[in-house]
């Protein structure tokens, strides 16, 4: 990964974490809902970075057949990300309904 693209997505992260600063944390669920919510947060935006990338990556590749494969590759892996992604707050919303 580019040392650029690591570091707006970095910046990007960091960007978000105040709007989950002023969560009122006074049990151990509430915690669990602030930290889930946080890295839903977080997930989305990555994501949505992932795909921008993947598309300039596609608008950039000028018909070359290795950057468009490289392009496609990108975002098939964008694509799992977020399959992977969502089978974990899947797990994490089962798992709390199963707890009450």
């Amino acid at each position: 990964m580019d040392k650029k693209l690591l570091i707006f997505v970095l910046l990007a992260v960091v960007l978000m974490l105040p709007a989950t600063a002023n969560a009122m944390v006074s049990n151990l669920q509430g915690l669990l809902e602030a930290i889930t919510r946080a890295a839903g947060l977080i997930f989305s935006g990555i994501a949505v970075v992932c795909f921008l990338i993947s598309g300039v990556l596609f608008l950039t590749a000028g018909g070359d057949p290795e950057k468009t494969q490289a392009a496609r590759s990108s975002f098939v892996w964008g694509i799992a990300g977020v399959v992977v992604g969502i089978i974990a707050f899947s797990i994490v919303a089962i798992i709390s309904s199963a707890l009450q």
